[in-house]
């Protein structure tokens, strides 16, 4: 194959989402299946092989191979095993190695957390983004001065709710109740507030109360009817020697006494049966037999109870039963405990729903004391069990897209009285979340494709990408180039640029800082240049800020 092209391996919907981007820059691209092919794709001139399918073992055997046969190549790959992705990491070269739940999870404990602020760091740059509803109408200008305008969502006062405008100018007229998201620094706009309120502690006596019902509802039902029938017999027998036994007589206790310790097969031998008629001999020889069978049975129950498999069934349950305000995630995937443990370190208390007992992320979870409840997330007695009616947020992110749906709406449903309770739900096509928003009215419907994809083709291009994140239902990415002379931006001024982009900051040659430039504003060969927008229109505009090669290719470095 002749010419620089890029290689890209994976079928599902990330890897296709980068081939199709990359074509849309004008890049020529190869999708391949297997590292067989690597060959024949034409790895030994390719720009760059991203290796973005599902599956980790195929990655880094393509990721290695690729390096061997080409070592100046950028490898791009997609690894979710921790271990594996920090050893590739050392020596990598060219390129990049990501986690796609690294990328994404971040956005979806935004959105757990009811956060409209969020921080992005861009070198020795913080960017805050904060969006809010407007509290009256006007221009941007007027309500907001200087800052960025990032996007505006048009409220239900509009002639199109919840349509979004990316960039817009800071003449835009607002009304009350759309939308605004402004991006500024940390001087300039407010950071995240992450204070973490007390948890409420419960009464000794609920304590108890909880106690004593998690037994009752972990226990082998079997188990009752089994000490029904040992408390029967000894009441039985309690009362038959009462009665019966003479020469000298026992009184209730001494009958009490002398049953149990039958039963319980301990037999001290305190009373003798040799002067007692046949009968009651008898008696006492089935007692005795009687006695160690329902003590048997007892014990194997209660056995069952703390060393079967049904004590970790159990475990997470009782450990929910404890929990108020608290994160409930559906999913205990690479993406599921990277969220569950974020919301953790964030001093939030977390509760999983995972169907799988077998999940290999188990002993993760039990790590960072996050119980797990073993069930159907579909069905409400499951999401009974996590205790949905106290939750602070519902985070649905298993791998199966009509399963986060159906579920969400089952969540949705339990939670209508408590209108404020966030349910996050995670799909991977973007078109298929918004069309979910639009049918079923989710406000917190995050596509991994659409928040992860820009990180890839970012490193895949050579460019610097910061941070991605959600306003409405599109997503938007930080990022940064140094404008190379006799590159498209060398030059150029802010007003001839995009209007889906804008030029948040400027750092020049020797130091110097301009934040959000006026639209008279000139880019200049050696300028580093901070931008933010819709990742499709944002990495054209950072392409544009490389030397171009004889064949008008971006020249990736």
């Amino acid at each position: 194959m002749v010419g620089s092209h890029t290689i890209v391996s994976g079928g599902d919907a990330l890897a296709m989402r980068i081939a199709e981007e990359l074509r849309g820059a004008g890049i020529t691209v190869t999708v391949i299946d297997g590292p067989d092919q690597l060959t024949a794709a034409g790895v030994d001139t390719a720009t760059a092989v991203v290796c973005a399918g599902p599956d980790d073992a195929d990655n880094l055997e393509i990721a290695l191979l690729a390096r061997r046969f080409n070592p100046t190549v950028r490898v791009v790959a997609r690894l979710a095993n921790t271990v594996l992705r920090e050893a590739m990491a050392v020596g990598n070269g060219p390129g990049a190695v990501l986690d796609v739940a690294d990328l994404a999870a971040p956005s979806v404990v935004e959105r757990c957390l009811a956060r409209t602020t969020h921080t992005i760091a861009a070198g020795d740059l913080h960017f805050v983004v904060s969006g809010e509803a407007m509290p009256r109408a006007g221009t941007l200008r007027e309500i907001y001065g200087d800052l960025a305008p990032v996007a505006v969502v048009h409220g239900d006062r509009g002639s199109t709710p919840g349509a979004v405008v990316a960039c817009p100018g800071r003449d835009l007229h607002v009304d009350e109740g759309d939308w605004v998201a402004m991006i500024g620094t940390a001087g300039q706009l407010d950071e995240p507030d992450t204070t973490v309120q007390a948890r409420p502690r419960r009464s000794p006596m609920t304590r108890v109360m909880n106690a004593a019902r998690a037994f009752r509802e972990d226990v082998n039902p079997n188990f009752y009817r089994a000490l029904s029938v040992s408390l029967s017999l000894l009441a039985f027998s309690t009362i038959l020697l009462w009665f019966s036994y003479d020469r000298p007589g026992m009184s209730f206790v001494d009958a009490l006494y002398f049953s149990t310790e039958t039963i319980a097969t301990v037999g001290y031998g305190d009373f003798s049966f040799s002067d007692q008629p046949t009968w009651l001999r008898l008696f006492s020889i089935v007692l005795m037999f009687a006695g160690i069978t329902t003590t048997a049975v007892l014990m194997a129950f209660v056995a069952d109870l703390l060393l079967s498999r049904r004590l970790a069934y159990s475990a997470g349950r009782r450990k929910v039963r404890e929990l108020q305000r608290h994160m409930i995630v559906v999913g205990l995937g690479s993406f599921g405990i990277r969220v569950a443990s974020d919301l953790k370190a964030a001093g939030h208390d977390v509760a999983v729903i995972e169907l799988n007992d077998e999940n290999r992320y188990l002993s993760a979870a039990a790590d960072r004391g996050i119980p797990v409840i073993f069930g159907d997330a579909t069905l409400p007695s499951t999401l009974e069990a996590a205790r949905i009616d106290d939750a602070r947020a519902v985070a649905v992110l298993t791998d199966a897209d009509v399963v986060n749906i159906e579920t969400a709406i089952v969540s949705r449903e339990r939670l209508k009285d408590r209108h404020g309770v966030p349910v996050v739900l995670r799909v991977f096509d973007r078109a298929l979340g918004a069309a979910v928003a639009h049918r079923f009215g989710f406000d917190n419907v995050l596509s991994t494709v659409e928040l992860a994809a820009p990180w890839f083709i970012g490193a895949a291009l050579g460019l610097t990408v910061f941070g991605t994140f959600s306003v409405g239902q599109a997503s938007f990415m930080v990022g940064g180039v140094r404008v190379d002379p006799g590159s498209e931006l060398d030059g150029i001024r802010m007003a001839e640029l995009s209007t889906q982009t804008r030029v948040i900051a400027i750092v020049g040659s020797d130091g110097t800082r301009v934040l959000h430039p006026r639209r008279d504003s000139q880019l200049q060969a050696g300028d580093t240049a901070y931008l933010v927008g819709p990742y499709r229109e944002l990495l054209a505009t950072l392409s544009k800020g490389r030397g171009r090669s004889p064949a008008g290719a971006p020249v990736l470095s």
